[in-house]
């Protein structure tokens, strides 16, 4: 079901235990070879493949295109809702359908810079509910789901990056006429960026021409073959949040 088809009154009437997938993506520099709503785009296919997968039984919100984007302002194009405004933006969507009375809710995510608020906005809008034992609150970034890379699709990166093998490969099978030339890009290594510890970067930090991995390796075939998989790991998510008893920890 698309929330955006329907009037209020049916929303009223779904079940309280109907989940409701908010779909959260970005507008963003993707290097020299993709476009800006590159994130929106393959979030917004998945969306879509998933949606046709489970039917009635998922309530879906329309994807929100503007994300956490700060650490790409420096390329021209990029639009960006600041830290703390996303997290209060996020949790307000999640607050909306609380108040309307709905108990699963997931945030669905297609763009790295959400991660870290989204995780944060579950937790934040949990501790605000603490005396309920009914709530399942969700961030899922749509590659974490999934094992990464499987050795069929003969990837050379071994976990997603930006505007690179993987995302390159998802556009040339979904929207061709939109990627520019992207054989001659030199590859960007992600480094280690003093792992285990987590350090404070933006993306000018990592990389020059705007990409961070492999996209000259893409391939319209890995990017169809990606979609079935990101595909497949969303609705088995989805189906584990429509199987919950609604009241345990592992569900």
């Amino acid at each position: 079901m698309q929330l955006t088809d329907m009037a209020w009154p049916q929303v009223k009437a779904l079940s309280a235990d109907t989940p409701v997938v908010f779909p959260i993506a970005s507008l963003e520099q993707h290097s020299h070879h993709l476009p800006l709503f590159t994130d929106s785009l393959l979030l917004g296919e998945i969306v879509k493949r998933a949606a046709g997968r489970l039917g009635d039984r998922i309530l879906w919100a329309p994807v929100m295109w503007l994300g956490n984007s700060d650490h790409h302002i420096d390329y021209p194009g990029t639009l960006s809702a600041q830290p703390r405004t996303y997290l209060d933006m996020l949790s307000s969507l999640l607050e909306n359908f609380l108040q309307y009375g709905f108990k699963r809710l997931v945030l669905l995510n297609g763009h790295g810079g959400n991660d870290v608020p989204g995780k944060q906005v579950v937790f934040e809008v949990r501790q605000r509910h603490r005396s309920r034992k009914d709530l399942l609150l969700i961030l899922a970034s749509y590659w974490h789901i999934v094992d990464l890379p499987p050795a069929s699709l003969n990837l050379s990166q071994k976990a997603m990056g930006h505007a690179c093998e993987c995302e390159t490969s998802m556009m040339l099978h979904l929207a061709p006429r939109l990627v520019g030339e992207y054989r001659n890009l030199p590859p960007v290594e992600p480094g280690n960026a003093f792992e285990p510890a987590s350090r404070g970067w933006i993306t000018k930090d990592r990389t020059t021409p705007g990409h961070i991995g492999h996209p000259h390796l893409a391939t319209p075939e890995k990017g169809a073959a990606l979609f079935e998989l990101f595909t497949e790991g969303t609705v088995s998510l989805l189906e584990r949040v429509l199987r919950w008893d609604g009241k345990s920890w592992d569900g």
